[in-house]
């Protein structure tokens, strides 16, 4: 009489390897999406709060924070206690990360945010400015100033790592 002998065949276990490396390729492709869309939203509420620290900052002092650097540092919203810290963008923690902020005039500034999707629904309701300079940002054909790329594409700021520019004034 036979003995079965229990087990697996060797082609049998080469093909659930396959399967499970093939699941978790589309698991990780997945993954590294939503990441980016989680980084995404993050950059569009930082600048939603920044925005309402600016506005506050603005209240108090009749005028946005010109900055150390003279091309906008936001160091101001945390020294008069409007922000408890400045955010900087997901994937950095230094100033070359910092969000792009560009104070024009006294009442006028120009802030943004280098997003990482395309579909983002945030850059259909955006400014698309090209200029910090007050007044020519409504129709995004101002001479390029102050770093900002204008329409959606182009980054915000160098040190970014999006490419689509959301971008906002007051």
């Amino acid at each position: 009489m036979f003995k079965s002998k229990k087990g697996f065949t060797l082609i049998e276990l080469l093909v659930v390897i396959a399967i499970i490396g093939i699941l978790a390729s589309v698991v990780l492709a997945s993954l590294n999406s939503a990441r980016k869309k989680s980084r995404d939203a993050r950059r569009v509420a930082d600048i939603k709060q920044i925005q309402l620290a600016l506005e506050m900052f603005f209240d108090a002092n009749r005028s946005y924070p010109t900055g150390l650097y003279g091309t906008g540092d936001l160091d101001g919203l945390t020294k008069g206690g409007y922000m408890p810290t400045v955010s900087y963008d997901p994937l950095g923690t230094t100033i070359q990360y910092s969000y792009a902020y560009t104070p024009a005039t006294p009442i006028y500034y120009h802030l943004g945010a280098s997003l990482e999707e395309s579909t983002n629904p945030a850059l259909s309701s955006d400014k698309d400015c090209t200029s910090s300079t007050a007044g020519s940002c409504s129709s995004g054909t101002a001479a390029y100033t102050g770093g900002f790329a204008g329409a959606d594409t182009g980054k915000c700021n160098s040190g970014h790592s999006g490419s689509y520019c959301y971008d906002v004034i007051p």
